[in-house]
């Protein structure tokens, strides 16, 4: 199961779209945390769904250490050695696995991972790991990397990438 509080800029587009307001971070924070209690019950003593949680601040960071199998990082434009000192530290309070969300192929965004109107140019300038390469085989060497040296073992894309993206998935099924 995949739950977060809502990515960065949320607020605003439920807004434009007329749905209700959404609760504040806290708010959010204590529904994640009740619906996993309500998930480990329903679950009962012989079975574990597991939980990936989309994390942010330090208070989502820690309920994520508290309930998560596998936690992603609400990322941006942050620099790659950011994202490396981010992963460490977290991995040093929590034993789970690290998932990366990548919206961004190539100079493409996929619809409902990322703003609409991010900024590939700026992502690529800053070398974000929200980022990986359109060529297949650039993809594939730069998943690897991550996995290696910073250890993320999951990785979203869109489904609007699932077709161009099939022959990387088939080239990394296994390993």
């Amino acid at each position: 199961m995949g739950i977060g509080t809502g990515r960065p800029g949320i607020e605003d587009e439920l807004r434009d779209k007329g749905m209700p307001a959404v609760p504040p971070p806290g708010e959010r924070l204590e529904q994640i945390r009740e619906t996993v209690r309500a998930l480990r019950e329903l679950d009962g003593p012989d079975r574990h769904t597991p939980v990936a949680m989309a994390v942010l601040g330090p208070k989502a960071q820690a309920l994520a250490a508290e309930v998560a199998d596998t936690v992603t990082f609400v990322l941006g434009d942050q620099p790659r050695g950011e994202v490396e000192r981010l992963a460490r530290e977290f991995r040093a309070t929590a034993d789970v696995e690290l998932a990366l969300a990548v919206p961004v192929i190539g100079d493409t965004v996929a619809a409902h991972m990322a703003h609409p109107a991010t900024d590939t140019a700026a992502l690529h300038a800053a070398d974000a790991m929200t980022v990986l390469p359109e060529d297949p085989a650039a993809a594939i060497e730069e998943i690897l990397r991550r996995r290696e040296e910073i250890g993320f073992s999951y990785f979203v894309f869109g489904a609007d990438f699932a077709e161009r993206f099939a022959p990387v998935v088939a080239e990394l099924a296994g390993r």
